[in-house]
């Protein structure tokens, strides 16, 4: 196995511990969300991710230059208001309807890759693109959701337009800058701005238990500081349409914790939509054993 190979495999795999890690933040977000308002909870988990990297790996905050700063600053943009839509938006829609909604940021990342950078993705990209969001589409989906669009659908689908921006711009960042330091950045960032928006709208919250303070520590330490440095690492070695394919597996491990830990009923619908994610992440991985070029999006470009 050459070293190219290497390194995307490399990629693929933390991509997924990154998936698994996410998938248990469902769980640990619902939790979080019974004591805690949602600013307040984005402020909590990533002043902990930003503190904690910070601490760590002190010796790269000295090496920060403007070019670090202006990738952190926009990446950490589009995860704050990705972030921030998506919660606004629950308010005034449904959980599930939300979660097929969001799963569309996977059809979205080519098709934005290609509008800025001008690189069309080869044909594999787009058939996991289409089995991944059909995966996602019935693992999701729930009797009775209708097809108007209202405000929280639009905040939604702006959500998971902001997701697409996020992987496409770390993934272009990535390639040059740190991951240590550019996910530090956007940390920070997104933390100050979630205290800013809580500090307006939200009350102080005053209660806590043992749930609340692991879910809290679960989001702040995996899902946000270990998850989104996963993330940042594996799309330095990968391309982002990839990356938004595996990532898009956070559905299934969401699915598979929340039968275990929260005892939710287990489906054919949330089985056959795991099998079709499944078959798209051979589809981009594998090529289905066909040896044809990719004219597109490359690991290097």
């Amino acid at each position: 196995m050459d070293k190219e190979k290497k390194q995307d495999l490399f990629a693929m795999s933390i991509l997924l511990i990154t998936s698994v890690i996410w998938g248990g933040g469902f769980v640990a977000t619902r939790n979080g969300l019974d004591h805690i308002k949602p600013f307040y909870l984005q402020f909590l988990r990533f002043s902990i991710a930003f503190l904690l990297l910070s601490s760590i790996f002190f010796k790269k905050l000295k090496q920060i230059t403007k070019e670090d700063l202006k990738g952190g600053l926009i990446v950490g943009i589009f995860l704050f208001t990705a972030f921030s839509s998506q919660t606004i938006g629950l308010q005034y829609t449904t959980p599930s309807k939300q979660a097929f909604l969001t799963g569309t940021n996977v059809v979205m990342v080519p098709f934005l890759y290609w509008f800025v950078f001008k690189k069309k993705p080869d044909i594999f990209s787009y058939i996991g693109v289409f089995l991944s969001f059909i995966g996602i589409t019935v693992l999701t989906y729930e009797g009775g959701v209708g097809i108007n669009l209202n405000l929280g659908d639009m905040l939604t689908l702006l959500c998971a337009l902001l997701y697409a921006a996020h992987i496409v711009a770390t993934g272009h960042f990535a390639k040059n800058i740190d991951p240590v330091i550019l996910s530090i950045i956007q940390f920070g960032l997104t933390a100050v701005l979630s205290l800013i928006f809580a500090l307006i709208f939200e009350p102080v919250p005053t209660v806590y238990n043992k749930t609340t303070v692991f879910s809290v520590l679960y989001l702040g330490v995996f899902s946000s500081c270990i998850a989104f440095l996963f993330q940042t690492i594996g799309q330095k070695y990968t391309s982002s349409t990839k990356t938004a394919i595996i990532l898009s597996t956070e559905s299934v491990f969401g699915t598979i914790f929340s039968v275990i830990l929260l005892h939710d009923k287990f489906t054919l619908n949330m089985f056959i939509g795991c099998m079709l994610i499944f078959i798209s992440i051979l589809a981009v991985e594998t090529k289905f054993g066909l040896k044809i070029e990719p004219k597109g999006e490359t690991a290097s470009e």
